[in-house]
């Protein structure tokens, strides 16, 4: 049994990082297809997935596509509950479910003004009160997290999808250098310093880019190693 799982770039792509590492940290079997998400060719290559119109998407074995990360989650959790993709206590699970839907839902500002990129760090970006109203709502959800947490680094202790929807999160704090308490930041590092998210980073260093996409006209620093 393997899945198919339809992504974009690796260098940009927050919700692709999603999907992917939802199968590579628990250990699905699967096979990853790269869409021109850039390229302009996103559209005529979706199309034998429609009506999914955006990475990631899903083939699972039996032929259904599946897209949205939301509903890619509780697929794959259904079909593999072995595998522990939510926490096992039910109090922890709800409010993982809760996290990862106000991910989905929110942080507007945060990622429209901070896309992600895995390139570098951006040294002295500004972050607007609208920008900081979500970086505040993020460690409230973290901190509100730390209660149900068990032994472990991870948001409940033990990895967790909603440690998949924070990646990015945690991508954009280190890639703008935003502001956080200590604790959230040592979380920050604990997600890059993976060797799945570095395995993920490692092959998006392989494309190169000219004009770098998200120039925020500050001075850079190398991506912390």
């Amino acid at each position: 049994m393997t899945y198919e799982l339809y992504i974009g770039d690796r260098t940009f792509s927050s919700w692709s990082l999603r999907g992917w590492l939802m199968l590579e940290k628990f250990g699905l079997p699967y096979r990853t297809h790269m869409i021109g998400l850039y390229s302009g060719t996103m559209a005529e290559e979706m199309a034998r997935l429609a009506p999914a119109r955006l990475v990631p998407a899903l083939k699972l074995p039996d032929g259904t596509v599946v897209g949205e990360s939301l509903a890619l989650a509780e697929t794959l959790a259904e079909q593999n509950p072995e595998a522990g993709m939510w926490p096992s206590d039910p109090a922890a699970r709800a409010t993982a479910r809760w996290l990862c839907a106000e991910m989905v839902a929110g942080f507007t500002a945060l990622r429209g003004a901070c896309p992600m990129q895995l390139q570098h760090v951006n040294e002295g970006f500004a972050v607007s009160d609208v920008v900081q109203t979500d970086l505040d709502r993020i460690e409230t959800l973290w901190v509100h997290a730390s209660r149900f947490k068990t032994d472990g680094p991870w948001l409940f202790g033990a990895y967790s999808l909603a440690d998949v929807y924070y990646a990015p999160v945690c991508a954009r704090i280190v890639g703008y250098d935003l502001p956080m308490s200590d604790a959230s930041r040592a979380y920050c590092h604990t997600v890059i310093t993976d060797t799945a998210f570095q395995t993920w980073r490692a092959e998006g260093q392989k494309v190169t880019y000219d004009p770098f996409p998200y120039d925020m006209g500050v001075p850079t620093r190398p991506w912390p190693s």
